[in-house]
C-alpha cells in the first residue's frame, strides 16, 4: 500500500477532530447529569408534581451556570450549541409539518375579490387537491384556464392596487401566472422567516425549521421541548394585530332587546313548522284519533316551553353603559349567540353608524366560564385604522399596578395614527379595542388625551409566559396566511429517555457480538478488523456531530446495521487473502492481491447499498432521513477503515515476516473447498419461490396490509398504565366518543396504542384536548387514584398517561404513500441501470431485479399474513418503506458480490461450461455470503430484542429481508441470469479489462 504515512496522518487527525466534536456532547451530558442530581436532592419524590418541579429546578441550575467555563474554557452554553443533536424520538419534543394556506394567499393578492370565476377556480382547486399531488397554485391556474373567457388580469381579480405595478389588463393568463407564482413564493418565504424568528426567540435548543419543496409546507422540529400546548399555539397564531374603535354598551342595549324578539319569533316559527310536519306524518300513520290528540297536546306543551327571551336569557350580565363590553355570556353559549347574531333580520337592525359593526369575543381567563362580547366599529373594506405592521418592538412588562402586560413600540407612521386614534377616543370618552387574531385582548379607554410617541400596552389577564409568547409573535411579525398542522408527532420526555437507553443497549450488545465473532472466525486478523470497526464508529459519530445532523432511533439502527454490514468488506478481503494463500502465494503477495482483487466487489456492494440510501434521503422524511444519513455516512467510513485502517495494522504486524493466519483453530477448514452444483437445484428453488410469491399475492389481495396513519391519515396515541390492561376493554370504553377507534397492545402489556380518524381534518388545541379528554375519561378507572387530566396528557413528564401522539392529515398521508411508491419503483430502476452499467449485459440486470422483486413480495406477504397476531406493531408506514428499500440494497449487495465473482471466473476459466462457471463462482463466495449474513442477522436480532418497540416492526422486516435476500442471490438471481443467457460466451468487461484479466489468469495458472 502506497502513501501509508499520509493515510496514518489523515486517520490520526480525523480521529482527533471527531473526538473534539464529540467532547461537547460529553460536556453537556455531564453538566446535565449534575443538574438532575441537584434537582433530585432539592425535590423529594413524595412532593406533589415532583417531576415538573425537578425539571424547573434543573433548568434553573443550568441557566445559572450556562456561561461559566467548565472544561478548557468551554461553557455549557457553548457546548450545547455544538453537541450531537438528538432527534425527537430520543429526546422528546414536537415535530410538525405546517401547511401555509395558498388559497388565503391568493385571496389576499386578489384583494379579497368576490369575482365568480375567481371563487369557482378556488373551489375547484380545493376539490382537485384532495386527489392530486400537484401544488394548489398549479391546480388553481389549471381550473381558472378551464373557465370560459376568464382573465387573471381582470380589474376584479389581480389587476388591483396591490399588483398594479406588475399586472395590467392586457396581460394574458400565461403572463400573469409567473407573477402570481413569485408572489406566492415570497409570501411562503415570509411565513418561513416569521416562524423561524418566533422559534429562535422561544429558547428551544437545536431547533430545525425548513421548507419542504414548493408545496407551501414547513417542517418544524423542536427536540427537548416540553410545553407542547404553548408551542402549538405559538406556531398556529397568525399574529393579525388590529386596533379598532368600539361601541359602548349603551349603544347596543336596545339592539339586544330587538334582536331577542326576532330570535323568539324565528324559533317559534321553526317550532310551528316542525309541529305541522309531525302532524302530517302522524295523520298518515296514526292508528286512532286518540293518538293525534295526544300528539297535539304534546306540541302545545312544547310551544309553551319556548323561552320568552331566547337571547337575553343567555346574557350573564350587561356591561357598564359607558364601557366597551356589550354583554357577558357563558363560554358554552358562544356558538348559539353567534348563530343568532348572523340572522339576516338581526343584521338589518344595524343601520347608520352601526352598519359595519363586527362582533368579537374577548379573551377569556383560563379558569373562567364566561366571556365578553364587543362591537367593533369597522368599515366597508374591514380595514383597521391601525394594524400590527407598525410594531417595531414588543416585550413582556408590568403596568402601574403590577399586572402582566405586553409593551409595544410603533414606528413613525404608526405613532401618528395612534396619536390620532387616542385623541379621538379621549375626546369622545370611548375605548380602543386591541384585537389579535379576531380576539379582543383589551379595550382600554384614553383619559389623558392623545398618546404620542407610539408607545402602548396590551393587557388581558396574562401569565408571564403568555405575555412573553405574545411579545414574541408581535415582534416576529404576522404570518401572511393561516397555517394548518397537517402532520405532528409529540413524544414525551420519559419515552425519549427510554428510547435512548434501549438504543444504546442494542448498540452495545450488537457491537460486542460482532467483535467476538470476528475474533472467533478470523483470529488475530479479526482483532485488527475490530479495531477498524471501533474507529469506524468514532468517525460516524464525529461526522454526525460535525455536520450538525440529527441522531434518531432509526439513525441508531442505521449505525448498528452499518456495524453488521461494514464487516462485510473485511470478510471479503480476508476470504480473498485465504484463497490467495491456498494458491501457494507468499504471505506479502497474498495480502497485497487479497486487498486488490476484492476491491471491485467491495465497491460494487457499497455503491448499490449507497444508491438505495440516497433514494431514502430524497423521498424520506424525519426519522427516515436520519436512517439514510447514518447509513450513507457509515458506508463511506466503513470503506475507509476496512480498506486502509485494517491494512495499516496487518502490514505493521507482518512487516518483520511474522505469520498472520486469517483463521482460528475452530474455523480453519470451515466452508473450504466447497463445490456445489447450485444450478441443478434451481427448479426446486423456482418452485419454493413461486409458492411463496403466490401465497404472498393471495394474502395481499385478500387480507391486505395493516396501513398506518402515515398512509391513511389519523391520530395515534401511545398510552401507558401502571398495570396490564385489556385493549378490547379500552376500545369498548372509547367507541362511543371516538369513531373507528383501534386499540392494541404496544410493547409491554401495560402500554397500548390508540388509533382514530376522529376529526382528522380539524386542528387546534381545542381538538387535541377534546380527543385526549375522551381517552382520559375512557381509561380513567384504569389510572391510579387522583390522576388528573393534566398529569395524563402528553405534555406531562410522568411515567404514565399519554407518552406520545402522532397526527397525519389525509392530504399529506396521500403524499407520503405516493412518495413511497416512487421510492420503491425508483430503486428498481436504479438497480437495473446500475447492474446494466456495471456488467454490460441485460441478463445480469434481469437476474438482480427479479431477486429484488422476489424479496420485496415475500416481505410484504409475510407482513400481510401475520400482522393480526404478531405480538408487536406491524404497521405499514414510512419506517417500513425504509426497511423495504434497505432490503433492496442488501439483496442487491449480496447479488452483486456473487455476480462479480462469476464475471471474474468467465475470464479466468474461459473454456469452462457456463453452468460450471456459475456454480464455482457461487461456491467460492459461500463462506463470505453466510458469514456476512450471519453477522448482519446477529446485529438485527440484537436491535429487534433490545432496541425498543417503535422500531421492532422495522427490524423484523430487515431480518426477513436479509434471510430472503441471502437465499435469492443464490437461488433466484443467478439461475434467472443463467436461464436468460442465450449463449455460453458473454463479454462481461471492456476489451482492455478483459485482456488484463486474461494475462493475470495465465500468470496465475
Amino acid at each position: 500500500m502506497q502513501n501509508k504515512g499520509l493515510i496514518k496522518v489523515f486517520a490520526i487527525l480525523f480521529g482527533l477532530a471527531c473526538i473534539y466534536q464529540l467532547s461537547f456532547t460529553f460536556i453537556t451530558s455531564k453538566i446535565e447529569d449534575n443538574a438532575s442530581a441537584f434537582a433530585n436532592e432539592q425535590i423529594s419524590n413524595t412532593e406533589e408534581n415532583y417531576a415538573e418541579k425537578r425539571n424547573e429546578v434543573s433548568q434553573s441550575y443550568l441557566d445559572s451556570i450556562a456561561s461559566e467555563p467548565y472544561f478548557a474554557g468551554i461553557t455549557y452554553e457553548q457546548a450545547q450549541q455544538k453537541e450531537l443533536n438528538l432527534g425527537l424520538d430520543l429526546k422528546g419534543g414536537i415535530n410538525v409539518i405546517l401547511q401555509i394556506s395558498v388559497k388565503d394567499l391568493l385571496i389576499g393578492l386578489a384583494n379579497g375579490s368576490e369575482d365568480e370565476q375567481f371563487r369557482t377556480a378556488l373551489q375547484q382547486a380545493t376539490e382537485k387537491q384532495k386527489s392530486s399531488q400537484e401544488s394548489y397554485i398549479n391546480l388553481f391556474f389549471e381550473s381558472f384556464d378551464e373557465l370560459e373567457d376568464a382573465k387573471l388580469s381582470s380589474p376584479d381579480i389581480f389587476d388591483n392596487i396591490k399588483l398594479r405595478d406588475e399586472i395590467d389588463f392586457n396581460m394574458t393568463n400565461a403572463q400573469v401566472q409567473p407573477v402570481i407564482d413569485q408572489k406566492i413564493d415570497e409570501s411562503i418565504t415570509s411565513a418561513f422567516e416569521v416562524l423561524r424568528e418566533r422559534i429562535d426567540k422561544f429558547g428551544v435548543t437545536q431547533p430545525n425549521i425548513q421548507r419542504l419543496g414548493e408545496s407551501g409546507r414547513i417542517l418544524v422540529e423542536l427536540p427537548g421541548a416540553k410545553d407542547i400546548g404553548r408551542i402549538q399555539k405559538l406556531l398556529r397564531t397568525t399574529a393579525q394585530l388590529e386596533f379598532w374603535h368600539v361601541f359602548q354598551a349603551n349603544d347596543f342595549q336596545q339592539f339586544l332587546r330587538q334582536a331577542d324578539q326576532i330570535v323568539k319569533q324565528k324559533l317559534a316559527a321553526q317550532k310551528d313548522t316542525q309541529t305541522e310536519e309531525k302532524t302530517k306524518e302522524t295523520d298518515t300513520t296514526a292508528q286512532s284519533s286518540d293518538d293525534l290528540e295526544e300528539l297535539l297536546a304534546t306540541e302545545e306543551s312544547e310551544k309553551d316551553s319556548i323561552s320568552n327571551n331566547p337571547l337575553m336569557s343567555l346574557v350573564q350580565s350587561v356591561g357598564n353603559p359607558r364601557g366597551p363590553v356589550i354583554a357577558t355570556f357563558a363560554l358554552s353559549d358562544t356558538a348559539r349567540v353567534n348563530s343568532y347574531l348572523e340572522f339576516p333580520e338581526i343584521q338589518n337592525l344595524l343601520t347608520g353608524e352601526k352598519k359595519f359593526t363586527e362582533f368579537a369575543w374577548g379573551k377569556s381567563a383560563d379558569d373562567s366560564e364566561f366571556i365578553d362580547l364587543y362591537a367593533l366599529k369597522t368599515n366597508r373594506e374591514s380595514n383597521p385604522p391601525l394594524d400590527g405592521s407598525v410594531i417595531v418592538d414588543a416585550g413582556q412588562d408590568f403596568d402601574q399596578v403590577g399586572r402582566v402586560v405586553v409593551g409595544m413600540q410603533m414606528n413613525g407612521k404608526g405613532a401618528k395614527i395612534w396619536e390620532k386614534m387616542t385623541g379621538k377616543a379621549s375626546k369622545q370618552g370611548t375605548q380602543i379595542a386591541i384585537v389579535l387574531d379576531g380576539t379582543v385582548y383589551s379595550a382600554p379607554g384614553v383619559s389623558s388625551g392623545a398618546i404620542s410617541g407610539g408607545r402602548s400596552q396590551i393587557s388581558g389577564d396574562f401569565t408571564i409566559k403568555e405575555a412573553k409568547d405574545l411579545a414574541t409573535v408581535l415582534q416576529a411579525g404576522k404570518l401572511p396566511a393561516k397555517t394548518k398542522i397537517i402532520q405532528s408527532e409529540i413524544v414525551g420526555p420519559s419515552l425519549g429517555n427510554e428510547a435512548i437507553n434501549s438504543g444504546i443497549n442494542s448498540f452495545i450488545i450488537a457491537l460486542i457480538l460482532v467483535l467476538i465473532w470476528m475474533i472467533f472466525y478470523y483470529g488475530k486478523a479479526g482483532a485488527y478488523s475490530d479495531i477498524a470497526l471501533v474507529v469506524n464508529i468514532l468517525f460516524i459519530f464525529g461526522i454526525l456531530a460535525g455536520l450538525e445532523a440529527v441522531l434518531t432511533l432509526p439513525g441508531i439502527a442505521g449505525i448498528v446495521l452499518t456495524i453488521g454490514m461494514s464487516v462485510d468488506a473485511n470478510v471479503l478481503i480476508f476470504e480473498r487473502i485465504r484463497e490467495e494463500l491456498q494458491k501457494g502465494k507468499k504471505q506479502p503477495d497474498a495480502i497485497k492481491d487479497g486487498f486488490k482483487n476484492s476491491l471491485s466487489s467491495i465497491l460494487d456492494a457499497n455503491i448499490t447499498t449507497g444508491l438505495t440510501g440516497l433514494i431514502l434521503l430524497v423521498f424520506g422524511t424525519g426519522p427516515i432521513k436520519g436512517f439514510a444519513t447514518t447509513l450513507l455516512i457509515g458506508i463511506a467510513t466503513s470503506l475507509f477503515t476496512a480498506i486502509f485502517i485494517t491494512r495499516l495494522f496487518i502490514d505493521a504486524y507482518t512487516s518483520n515476516n511474522k505469520l498472520l493466519v486469517f483463521t482460528s483453530a475452530a474455523t480453519k477448514n470451515f466452508l473450504r473447498n466447497i463445490s456445489k452444483q447450485f444450478l441443478n437445484k434451481r427448479k426446486v428453488g423456482y418452485v419454493i419461490s413461486g409458492a411463496l410469491i403466490v401465497l404472498s399475492i393471495i394474502s395481499l389481495s385478500t387480507r391486505g396490509l395493516n396501513q398506518g396513519i402515515d398512509f391513511v391519515g389519523g391520530r395515534n396515541y401511545t398510552v401507558r398504565f401502571e398495570q396490564s390492561v385489556n385493549p378490547t376493554e379500552v376500545a369498548n370504553n372509547l367507541q362511543a366518543g371516538l369513531e373507528s377507534v383501534d386499540v392494541k397492545t404496544y410493547g409491554s402489556n401495560n402500554q397500548i396504542k390508540i388509533s382514530t380518524k376522529y376529526k382528522v381534518d380539524e386542528q387546534g388545541e381545542e381538538v387535541e384536548n377534546e380527543i385526549q379528554k375522551i381517552i382520559y375519561n375512557g381509561v380513567q378507572e384504569l389510572l391510579p387514584t387522583g390522576t388528573s387530566y393534566e398529569d395524563f396528557k402528553v405534555s406531562s413528564s410522568n411515567s404514565i398517561g399519554v407518552m406520545s401522539s402522532i397526527k397525519v392529515g389525509p392530504s399529506i398521508a396521500d403524499d407520503i404513500k405516493t412518495a413511497s411508491f416512487y421510492a420503491i419503483i425508483g430503486s428498481f430502476i436504479v438497480v437495473f441501470l446500475y447492474i446494466l452499467f456495471r456488467f454490460r449485459k441485460w441478463q445480469f440486470s434481469v437476474g438482480a431485479v427479479s431477486a429484488v422483486v422476489h424479496d420485496v413480495l415475500i416481505v410484504l406477504g409475510i407482513f400481510s399474513a401475520t400482522y393480526s397476531f404478531m405480538p408487536f406493531d406491524m404497521e405499514i408506514n414510512q419506517a417500513f418503506i425504509a426497511a423495504i428499500l434497505t432490503v433492496i440494497g442488501y439483496s442487491l449487495n449480496d447479488t452483486v458480490v456473487v455476480f462479480d465473482r462469476i464475471r471474474e471466473y468467465f475470464n479466468v476459466h474461459p473454456k469452462w461450461p457456463l453452468s460450471k462457471i456459475i456454480d464455482q463462482g457461487v461456491s467460492s463466495m459461500l463462506g463470505r455470503t453466510l458469514n456476512t449474513s450471519f453477522t448482519t442477522l446477529v446485529v438485527l436480532i440484537a436491535i429487534f430484542a433490545f432496541g425498543g418497540e417503535s422500531i421492532r416492526g422495522f427490524m423484523f422486516a430487515l431480518i426477513i429481508g436479509v434471510i430472503v435476500g441471502t437465499y435469492s442471490s443464490i437461488f433466484v438471481a443467478t439461475p434467472i441470469m443463467f436461464d436468460t443467457a442465450k449463449k455460453r460466451g458473454i463479454d462481461l468487461t471492456e476489451k482492455k479489462e478483459e485482456d488484463e484479466l486474461g494475462e493475470k489468469a495465465t500468470t496465475t495458472s
